[in-house]
């Protein structure tokens, strides 16, 4: 395996990598790996003849009262991992090799509507500073092939619109969910839950498939109102929540019935971490 520390080494790589018209697959990550991060690369490494990572801890999608500076980092467990796991490059840029002049002044790619909704609303610059790292990084690794994760559904759904408006001719793959024994999906923020709190946390996913379940119960018009009553109930268990709610895949727009392949959507605090989820529910 090549850890590649900065644009001139990977370009040095990647022509070597797609020699004889082989298909190189790409994982974006920020690092502190899990068991989520090592299947996107399985299923990478299954779609593809060469597998490229990603760690980069990309601050233009941090508000400053975000935890940039605090966020986990763990580059030589990381490095160990994906060497294990079979990847053939790891790319592992510093902000200067990406942001050379800095992020203040910096080109953004805004996706709108979709990009406007749900986290969108509440963190207004974090979905155009991932579609603008993830879109430096593609002209970097030249992928033919990106796997993202459902577990961060709003950013696959906004990647795969940026892909097709700028004519990207890249396949955008998503990987299932991956989950604790518990139910809890799994993520780098999860270490920051108090043990307390950790106890708690798979309440969010068992809220969810209970209101799924609730929701593919009802024909035509349905009662929202079930998702006011859990809202609360998730309240009183202590998530101050951001939202719950059930939105179209296509325009991630509120939606009162299964007309069409919707989504329902939480986002919650549990002390100082913020928790997100969904479960997909198909058109009926």
């Amino acid at each position: 395996m090549i850890v590649a520390p900065d644009t001139t080494a990977l370009r040095n790589h990647i022509p070597r990598l797609k020699e004889g018209s082989r298909c190189v697959a790409f994982v974006p990550t920020m690092g502190n790996l899990h068991a989520g991060h090592l299947a996107l690369v399985r299923q990478a490494r299954g779609c593809a003849d060469a597998v490229v990572v990603s760690i980069f801890v990309n601050p233009m999608q941090f508000s400053a009262h975000e935890d940039l500076n605090t966020y986990p980092r763990t580059l030589d467990a990381d490095i160990a991992a994906l060497e294990s796991a079979g990847v053939d490059v790891v790319f592992t840029p510093t902000v200067k090799d990406v942001y050379p002049e800095g992020i203040e002044a910096h080109t953004a790619i805004h996706v709108p509507v979709l990009g406007d909704a749900l986290c969108g609303k509440g963190r207004p610059s974090h979905f155009d500073g991932v579609c603008t790292v993830v879109y430096k990084l593609f002209d970097m690794v030249k992928p033919d092939v990106a796997v993202f994760g459902e577990k961060d559904l709003q950013q696959l759904l906004i990647i795969k619109r940026m892909v097709k408006d700028l004519n990207l001719a890249i396949d955008i793959q998503s990987g299932p969910t991956q989950r604790a024994a518990d139910g809890l999906a799994l993520s780098s923020r999860n270490q920051y839950l108090m043990q307390a709190e950790r106890a708690v946390a798979p309440r969010l996913w068992e809220t969810l498939k209970a209101c799924a379940a609730e929701l593919k119960t009802m024909a035509g018009q349905m009662d929202l109102s079930i998702l006011d009553a859990a809202k609360a109930t998730l309240e009183q268990e202590g998530f101050a929540v951001d939202y719950l709610e059930l939105r179209t895949l296509s325009t991630l727009t509120v939606s009162s019935c299964l007309s069409e392949d919707c989504a329902l959507f939480v986002a919650a605090r549990l002390g100082n971490t913020r928790l997100i989820d969904n479960i997909q529910i198909t058109a009926t």
